[in-house]
C-alpha cells in the first residue's frame, strides 16, 4: 500500500511540476523545444557521468542544465542565421541525442544508464530508491521532484510579471528595458531541470507529456494565466492518478497509461468544453440550420 501511494506521489508531482512549466511553453509556442530538450538533456547527463563519474542526482542536474541550454543557443543561432524553427529543432535534437546515445556505448556500457531507461523508465521502482534528509526518508524521485517543483514555484512567483510580458509582446518587454535573454535561457534551464527531475522513474515520453498536454488542455479550458496554471496542475494529478488505476487494470506500462490517460482528457475537453468544444459547436450550428429551414 505504501509503495502504491510513493507512485502516485512522484506520478502527482511530475504531473504539478510539468504542468507549470508547460503553461508558458504553450503561450510562448515553444513546445517542441520541450521535445528536443526531454531528450537532448541525455547528452548532458552522459556528459555529466563521464566528467564526475558518478550518477549523483546534483551532476546530473547541472550536466542536463547546460545541455538545455546548449540547446536553445544552438536553436536560436539556426534559426537567426536563416534556418526555419522547426528544421533548427529538428538539427540539434536528432544531433544531440544521437551525441548521447554514442557517449553512452562508448564510456558508460557498464553503467545503470541506457536509453530504453532515459526514454521510458519505471515509476513502479521509486519506492525501492531512498535518500534520507534532515531525519526524513522518501523515494530519491520524490526529494527531486521536490526540489525541482520548489525552483519552479520561485521562478515564477518572482519573474511572473516580466514572463507574462515578454510572453504576450515582447517588443513591449524590450522597451522596458527586461532582461529578455536572461529569461529565456533561464527558463530553458528550468525546462531541463525539470525533465532530468523525472528521468529515473518517469522516463522522457511521459515528462513531454505532461509538459504539452496537460497545459494545452489548461488553455483550452482558461482565459487567464492563472486559471490556466491550475487547470494545467489539475490535468496533470488526474493524469497520474487515472493512469496508474487504468495501468494496474490492463497490466500495462505505468508511465505510457498516465501520458495516454492524459491524452484522453485533452480530447474530452477538446470535444465537450462549453461553448466552444467541436461537438458542441457542431450541435449549436446543426440547431441553427434546422431552425433555419422551419
Amino acid at each position: 500500500m505504501l509503495n502504491e501511494i510513493w507512485v502516485l506521489v512522484t506520478g502527482s508531482l511530475v504531473g504539478i511540476t510539468c504542468g507549470l512549466t508547460g503553461v508558458f511553453l504553450i503561450l510562448r509556442k515553444m513546445a517542441m523545444i520541450a521535445d528536443a530538450i526531454s531528450h537532448t538533456v541525455l547528452f548532458g547527463i552522459v556528459m555529466a557521468f563521464i566528467v564526475t563519474q558518478t550518477l549523483n542526482g546534483v551532476w546530473m542536474m547541472i550536466g542536463a542544465g547546460i545541455a538545455g541550454i546548449l540547446t536553445a543557443y544552438l536553436v536560436q543561432v539556426l534559426q537567426s542565421n536563416g534556418l526555419q524553427e522547426d528544421a533548427s529543432i529538428g538539427v540539434v535534437f536528432t544531433t544531440l541525442f544521437a551525441a548521447g546515445v554514442l557517449l553512452i556505448t562508448l564510456f558508460a556500457g557498464n553503467v545503470h544508464l541506457d536509453v530504453e531507461h532515459v526514454l521510458m523508465g519505471e515509476i513502479a521502482f521509486v519506492p525501492w530508491n531512498t535518500w534520507t534528509f534532515v531525519g526524513i526518508t522518501m523515494p530519491k524521485a520524490v526529494w527531486m521532484l521536490l526540489f525541482v517543483l520548489l525552483l519552479n514555484i520561485l521562478f515564477l512567483v518572482v519573474f511572473y510579471k516580466e514572463l507574462k510580458i515578454s510572453t504576450f509582446d515582447p517588443v513591449f518587454a524590450m522597451s522596458l528595458g527586461l532582461p529578455l535573454v536572461f529569461l529565456h535561457y533561464a527558463f530553458m534551464t528550468l525546462v531541463s531541470f525539470t525533465t532530468v527531475a523525472a528521468f529515473d522513474s518517469v522516463g522522457a515520453v511521459l515528462v513531454v507529456a505532461m509538459l504539452i498536454v496537460p497545459a494545452s488542455t489548461g488553455y483550452l479550458l482558461s482565459k487567464s494565466i492563472k486559471v490556466m496554471l491550475i487547470s494545467s496542475m489539475a490535468v496533470g494529478i488526474m493524469s497520474a492518478i487515472g493512469g496508474y488505476y487504468f495501468a494496474k487494470l490492463f497490466d500495462t506500462s505505468i508511465a505510457g497509461m498516465m501520458a495516454t490517460t492524459a491524452g484522453l482528457i485533452f480530447m474530452l475537453v477538446f470535444l465537450f468544453r462549453p461553448y466552444e468544444g467541436l461537438l458542441v459547436k457542431k450541435r449549436k450550428l446543426t440547431n441553427i440550420h434546422e431552425i433555419v429551414v422551419k
